[in-house]
C-alpha cells in the first residue's frame, strides 16, 4: 500500500477516487505507566511512556486505514492525516486519507510498484498492526524502537 501526504503520486496517475477512509483509535494508560508519567512530569521534559503510547496508537490507526483501503480495492492513500485528541485517560488518534488506485507511469514508479506488490509494503515502511499492547511486548506490527 503507498500512503502519501501529498494529493499525487509523483509518476504515477490516479485512475480511481474510491473514497475517504480512516482507522480510529482510543487507547487509555495502564496505571503503572501513569504514575510513573505523574513523577517524570513534575520535572519536565520528554514524557517516554505517553511517547510509546502515541507512537502504539499511530500504528494502530495506520493499519486501521490500510485495512479500509484495501478492503475498497485501492493500492494507495492519498493525503493521509492524523488527528488525535485526549479525553481524561484516554487519547484519541485518527489516520484518514483517500483511498485511491494508481497506475504507474514513470520507470522508478514501476519499480517501487513491483516492490510493493511483492511484499505488501515499501522497503523503509513499518509494518502497520491492530492489537498494539504495552502488555505484549512481541506484538506484532510494534514500530520500531517501543
Amino acid at each position: 500500500m503507498l500512503i502519501s501526504t501529498t494529493f499525487d503520486l509523483a509518476g504515477y496517475d490516479i485512475t480511481a477516487t474510491l473514497g475517504e477512509v480512516f482507522g480510529l483509535t482510543v487507547r487509555s494508560r495502564n496505571i503503572g505507566a501513569g504514575c510513573i508519567a505523574g513523577f517524570r512530569s513534575i520535572a519536565g521534559g520528554e514524557i517516554p511512556e505517553f511517547t510509546k503510547l502515541l507512537v502504539q496508537s499511530r500504528n494502530e490507526a495506520m493499519a486501521r486505514m490500510v485495512t479500509e483501503a484495501q478492503a475498497r480495492g485501492a493500492n494507495a492513500v492519498v493525503g493521509m492525516r492524523f488527528d488525535g485528541g485526549a479525553f481524561g485517560q484516554w487519547s484519541e488518534i485518527c489516520a484518514y486519507g483517500t483511498a485511491v488506485w494508481v497506475e504507474p507511469q514513470s520507470d522508478y514508479a514501476k519499480q517501487q510498484h513491483q516492490a510493493v506488490q511483492a511484499h505488501g509494503q515499501m522497503p523503509h515502511q513499518s509494518t502497520y498492526g491492530v492489537k498494539v499492547s504495552e502488555w505484549d511486548a512481541g506484538a506484532a506490527g510494534r514500530p520500531p524502537g517501543t
